[in-house]
């Protein structure tokens, strides 16, 4: 019977549950059962949540359940492995399939058993509903604590600095953040807004900002999209009857009697997502408005207008190098608009832009048509040598393995390991000995190896996140290949949608340089400099495709 040991916890502590504790029990719990030492593989994963199996060590173990290196599971509590009822039930499903065990010391759970299964269903629901139940007391406190007007922390807008007030609850010291105007900064924010009345522009109040060399926040420069997010926040605007009333038409919810302070918003994103707008709350706070009401809502309107009649670019269905495309001349990604002409907007032709060339920077690389350049970079991966690939790959993933035996995580534990021996030996001696010098001896030699001890562990805890890197890593790198191998029997079947996704995974970034029309494909783990000599070339002017120099691992000569 071969076994695999999983553990997890979401910090370092080298407490409790710690690692070391979970791999130690399940290990124990193995050899009662029988199992040999070395039929135990053991994977760790610290410093990973567990509401979700994006975790590298997880799935490098689901990927040797596949080749059926282990007969079982053995974990040390249900949640180790997940607290999301969904991934736990997939997890279940998928071992049941390939015939392989799954064991809880802890819940004594078994899923070679019907009453094993059911029970730990049961639990995991428990779990999940454990970690949804603080994470909704936290939202709801951190409500009420906006509707108070109470800064909760994070980036603070230009304009204003955070202060601290001190107050005295049921006999206890407690504290809280309000926002204090900057004086310097909050002119800026006045200039900005005096200057978008006079431009009525995003990107000409960004380039006269960028000309006169007036940085925002940190010494930042103000792009046009954050001239818009300065101009839209609520925090400026001096609350009125009319800021509320204009808020509920916009279905967000409004906190708080209108006295001229500016307004807090909370609940406006979640998971790096915008929540849909019956979420928002904008709370009156007790930091001073500074935009005038009208003045606030006149701009409102100028600014969504033009929002509306924008030019339309981003990731749209034909994006398949939406992310990927750089600008040879500035570095900035490759944004990707739709021409005007045309009634069929569906079938509208679409081109790729720098993102920077119609801002203060100007950059003036040219334009370049979607479909084609999508297409040539598709035909140059298919005919790419791909075995030469996978071997330099190959290549990588020895050399991180090698770094990983290099880590020497295995000779600090022995050391910890031998410490602590002696430490348990010093304690027995120091309770079998009544002399005061000899105890007084003994008492600073256990201190002098708990220090050391310590300092091992601190030091194996730096070598575990460098091995749980490199196991990332190797992962990664396993990935590229597969996909580079699915490559070419996928792509010419597979959506725009997986394209994009085929694309991204074996491509790092496609550069492109229109004053001559090269193309640069740069694959995953390797340098632009090795393709300098290698060109692709697109010829704009003929609207077609022409080989003028070899692809880099090309088989085209």
């Amino acid at each position: 019977m071969k076994v695999a040991i999983y553990s997890r916890k979401s910090k370092f502590t080298g407490k409790g549950d710690s690692i070391e504790n979970q791999v130690q029990l399940c290990t124990e719990y193995a050899k009662n059962l029988g199992v040999n030492p070395t039929d135990i593989l053991v994977y760790e994963d610290e410093g990973f949540s567990g509401k979700n199996i994006n975790r590298p060590q997880f799935m490098k173990m689901m990927e040797d359940a596949k080749l059926k290196k282990f007969d079982t599971i053995i974990c040390y509590r249900l949640d180790r492995i997940s607290r999301n009822v969904s991934d736990f039930s997939s997890l279940i499903d998928e071992l049941s399939s390939l015939s392989i065990g799954f064991i809880s010391i802890k819940e004594q759970f078994d899923t070679t058993t019907p009453m094993g299964r059911a029970m730990m269903f049961i639990s995991s629901v428990f779990a999940q509903l454990e970690r949804e139940t603080i994470s909704e007391r936290v939202r709801d406190n951190m409500r009420e604590l906006a509707k108070d007007g109470k800064w909760l922390g994070g980036q603070l807008p230009l304009g204003y600095d955070n202060e601290e007030v001190k107050y005295i609850a049921d006999g206890k010291e407690r504290r809280y953040f309000v926002l204090k105007v900057n004086e310097d900064e909050i002119k800026l924010v006045n200039d900005i807004y005096n200057k978008f009345l006079e431009l009525r522009s995003l990107t000409k109040v960004s380039e006269y900002l960028y000309k006169n060399n007036i940085k925002g926040k940190n010494n930042g420069t103000i792009t046009p999209s954050m001239v818009k997010d300065i101009l839209t926040n609520p925090i400026y605007v001096k609350s009125s009857n009319l800021t509320h009333q204009y808020f509920e038409l916009n279905d967000i919810n409004v906190t708080g009697e209108p006295n001229g302070c500016g307004y807090l918003t909370y609940g406006k994103h979640k998971n790096g997502k915008k929540t849909d707008k019956s979420n928002w709350i904008y709370a009156i706070s007790k930091h001073e408005g500074v935009i005038d009401d009208l003045t606030w809502l006149d701009i409102q309107k100028v600014v969504d207008k033009q929002s509306k009649r924008g030019c339309r670019t981003g990731s749209g269905k034909n994006g398949i190098l939406s992310g990927v495309l750089k600008c040879a001349k500035c570095g900035s990604a490759m944004v990707l608009t739709y021409s005007s002409r045309g009634k069929d907007k569906e079938n509208r032709s679409y081109y790729y832009k720098c993102n920077k060339k119609y801002t203060m920077y100007k950059c003036n690389n040219a334009n370049v048509n979607g479909s084609e350049i999508e297409n040539f970079v598709i035909d140059k991966i298919k005919v790419c040598d791909k075995d030469i690939l996978v071997n330099e790959y190959k290549k990588l993933k020895m050399d991180f393995s090698s770094l990983k035996k290099d880590n020497g995580m295995l000779d600090i534990q022995k050391q910890i390991d031998d410490k602590e021996k002696a430490i348990k030996q010093l304690v027995l001696n120091l309770s079998e000995t009544n002399n005061a010098t000899v105890s007084k001896y003994i008492l600073s030699q256990i201190e002098k190896l708990g220090d050391e001890v310590d300092n091992l562990k601190v030091k194996l805890d730096g070598s575990s996140v460098v091995e749980n890197n490199i196991d990332a890593e190797i992962l990664n790198i396993d990935l590229i290949i597969d996909n580079l191998e699915r490559f070419n029997k996928c792509i010419d079947e597979a959506s725009v949608e997986e394209k994009k996704v085929l694309v991204s995974s074996v491509v790092d970034r496609v550069v492109w340089d229109g004053d001559n029309g090269e193309v640069i494909i740069v694959y995953h783990g390797f340098d632009e400099e090795q393709f300098k000599d290698n060109c692709l070339h697109l010829d704009t002017e003929r609207i077609c495709m022409a080989y003028i120099k070899s692809c880099f691992f090309s088989t085209d000569k």
